[in-house]
């Protein structure tokens, strides 16, 4: 991985978990905040599970899937060429993102979630690159198929 890229996913991570450490140091758990109520709300939740809670209490497996996950993405971001922007943004993006979930899952044994916005489930900003980074593989592999 080029230093560019170490540096971007070095400063995504530190700001998933300085939000975390925030979040945690400032909220109560499962209590709700109103930002712009009924819309917007800061909500501690301690997730053990996957996305949306699903899978709790699995947290070794979680850690095990994160990890390989992590390996395959600085392997595949080799293979991308500069020209490839949306595909290593996009993998940059799901790296970061799965790090400081990974970090949360070691350290805590869970994930902490915050953002509460009603319609979803409570999520957090490593949550966010993660989905962020999806969309950009889904971009780029579409373009890629309208090309050929």
């Amino acid at each position: 991985m080029k230093i560019r890229a170490a540096i971007t996913v070095g400063v995504l991570v530190f700001i998933d978990q300085l939000t975390k450490f925030m979040a945690a140091t400032h909220l109560k758990p499962y209590e709700s905040y109103p930002v712009l109520k009924g819309i917007f709300h800061l909500t501690l939740i301690h997730n053990s599970g996957a996305a949306f809670g699903f899978f709790k209490q699995r947290v070794a497996i979680f850690i095990f899937i994160s990890i390989v996950t992590i390996l395959l993405i600085i392997f595949c971001a080799k293979r991308f060429q500069y020209n490839y922007h949306y595909a290593r943004a996009g993998l940059l993006l799901i790296l970061a993102g799965a790090i400081g979930n990974l970090i949360d899952r070691i350290r805590l044994g869970c994930v902490v979630d915050f953002l509460d916005f009603r319609i979803w489930p409570v999520f957090n900003f490593a949550d966010i690159l993660i989905s962020l980074g999806g969309l950009f593989l889904i971009y780029y592999i579409v373009s890629i198929k309208r090309k050929t």
